[in-house]
């Protein structure tokens, strides 16, 4: 009897087969993890629930369809044939379709935490701290194994070699990652002794799960605490991480991050102090020359001493004339203005006794007038007060009349806004006392 074999491509050929016939078209609902956008177009990610996860594909021309962008992290509704891929034997959906279903679990947390602390003001640009601006040395937050220390360190002997680095290792990924980070950036921030200027924390590319340690409270507290001016330097250019935001700058990439620590570079600095001590030269060289034209001015402009003296006494000769002039007509202008004032004084002299006795006379009428004017307020005072002490209550009530009030402190001046059985306080001009309404008449005949 001969044995029929398969080849492992007839097997698999067969399987997607089956797959194909006997699960149709049909709508599945996930969050997207993994997301490769590759340089053919296509899409190539994960979708996962709490318990299971598989791979998807969505192609290019399917893709290029959709309205939005999909993100690491999204929860979504995919329509979906259920296929295997032969030349790995691997079980895949191929998306045919896809909408939002809501926010993702890890995105959701993500989103939550950002809007909280963006609420307490963590990310305000007011609190950011500006960078030193000669840098000398720096922390490096990340793991020692990490390609982005490799590149960060390549950068910064590229363009700034002087910039003494201190490695503040820590896990970048994983359950314990979190706690591990906070630490080594709050050891960065106590060793007083180091000197830091800056402190860097970096961390290469990787799916929203990879880089989940840099979206933890613990950590972006500790960058909020930070004494020291801190660069997030956390995965790509599209990777955003909640410590991006609470850093004093972000960077796009790790390599990004040292480029900002060292700018600008030492040969930037070189060709700064190049340049400047270029320009002082140049300046220094026109100042000597400017100063040697006016020296040359000034040289043509002396004079002999005999020449500066004469010159000088030329000078006091013409102002003595001058003071003498002035003087001349200011004697003479005062000696008029003074007999037309004489004359003035002359003409209106006061005749002071008719004036005396005048104002011996107004003084007079004043002080009646005062005398007059008391006896009248005293009697209108003492008019008042009488009156006052007619219209004072008290005294109304010690006729024997009294003022009713309901309960809530209400006067009562018309029966008609009582009823029977209401309660009443009745005010004597000594005590009072608390009764209750038998009945009301609201019309007496008197």
């Amino acid at each position: 009897m001969t044995t029929q074999y398969l080849s492992i491509t007839e097997l698999n050929q067969r399987v997607s087969t089956l797959l194909e016939r006997h699960i149709p078209l049909l709508w599945v609902q996930g969050e997207i993890s993994n997301l490769t956008r590759a340089a053919s177009g296509h899409w190539y990610f994960s979708l996962k629930d709490n318990h299971a996860q598989v791979r998807a594909v969505m192609f290019r021309h399917k893709n290029t369809l959709l309205s939005w962008q999909p993100r690491e992290g999204d929860a979504v509704q995919v329509q979906v044939l259920a296929g295997l891929y032969a030349a790995r034997g691997d079980f895949q959906l191929t998306v045919e379709t896809m909408r939002p279903a809501g926010l993702g679990t890890l995105y959701e947390r993500f989103i939550k935490l950002k809007d909280e602390l963006a609420r307490k003001g963590w990310f305000d640009p007011e609190r950011k701290q500006d960078m030193p601006h000669f840098i000398r040395r720096i922390g490096i937050v990340t793991s020692p194994q990490a390609a982005a220390l490799r590149d960060v360190i390549h950068t910064l002997n590229r363009r700034s070699p002087h910039i003494e680095v201190l490695l503040y290792p820590t896990l970048v990924q994983g359950d314990a990652a979190p706690v591990q980070i906070a630490n080594a950036i709050q050891k960065a921030n106590q060793n007083q002794n180091q000197n830091l200027d800056a402190l860097l924390i970096v961390r290469g590319g990787g799916s929203l799960e990879d880089l989940w340690a840099f979206n933890e409270i613990i950590v972006a507290q500790a960058i909020h605490e930070s004494r020291l001016p801190t660069i997030s330097g956390v995965g790509h250019e599209t990777d955003t991480t909640i410590a991006d935001f609470v850093a004093d700058i972000r960077a796009a990439t790790p390599t990004a991050a040292a480029e900002l620590i060292s700018s600008p570079s030492q040969s930037d600095h070189l060709s700064n102090i190049t340049y400047s001590f270029e320009q002082l030269q140049r300046g220094l060289m026109r100042q000597l020359a400017q100063q040697s034209q006016r020296l040359d001015r000034l040289t043509l402009q002396l004079l002999t001493p005999t020449q500066r003296i004469a010159q000088q006494k030329q000078l006091i000769h013409n102002h003595f004339t001058r003071l003498q002039h002035a003087l001349d007509i200011h004697r003479v202008q005062q000696q008029h203005r003074l007999e037309r004032s004489t004359q003035r004084l002359n003409t209106h002299r006061p005749n002071l006794s008719e004036s005396q006795n005048k104002l011996k006379r107004l003084t007079e009428h004043l002080q009646r007038s005062i005398t007059h004017n008391l006896q009248q307020h005293n009697q209108n005072l003492s008019r008042h007060i009488t009156s006052l002490s007619q219209l004072n209550p008290d005294n109304v009530l010690a006729r024997g009349f009294a003022y009713v009030q309901t309960q809530n402190g209400r006067i009562v001046n018309d029966a008609a806004c009582l009823q029977a059985g209401d309660g009443i306080n009745i005010r004597f001009h000594k005590g009072r006392a608390v009764a209750t309404i038998g009945h009301v008449e609201e019309h007496v005949v008197e």
